[in-house]
């Protein structure tokens, strides 16, 4: 069995920094990738960014250069450094990690992010 626990949400202005941490623990026996996603009020849920077992990472267009998504594999955590925040990007940010057996998706619980004009 897997677990995601998030961390790292809050309020911040625009312009602000935020990290947010993604702590796993269970099996990483066929990890392919863990990942940020966030869920606007009204909107889809959309993919932000993921970082694979290789180490090579993925970002959406709106994000990059300003979030980074890093891990440190000892501790078993995915961090998404978040900088020059907007509001648009006010979202319950989700991990997920993905792997190449069932069930394949694992889900964390969300964290909010609001960011104030």
């Amino acid at each position: 069995q897997v677990q995601l626990v998030e961390s790292g949400g809050g309020l911040v202005q625009a312009g602000g920094s935020l990290r947010l941490s993604c702590a796993a623990s269970g099996t990483t026996f066929g990890l392919n990738a863990i990942g940020y996603y966030r869920q606007a009020p009204e909107k889809e849920r959309e993919w932000v960014a993921d970082i694979n077992t290789d180490g090579s990472t993925n970002y959406t267009d709106s994000v990059k250069g300003r979030f980074t998504i890093s891990r440190d594999s000892a501790k078993n955590t995915v961090y998404l450094q978040m900088n020059s925040l907007k509001p648009e990007d006010t979202a319950v940010y989700y991990c997920r990690a993905r792997y190449s057996r069932f069930p394949y998706l694992y889900w964390g619980q969300g964290t909010q992010v609001t960011v104030s004009s």
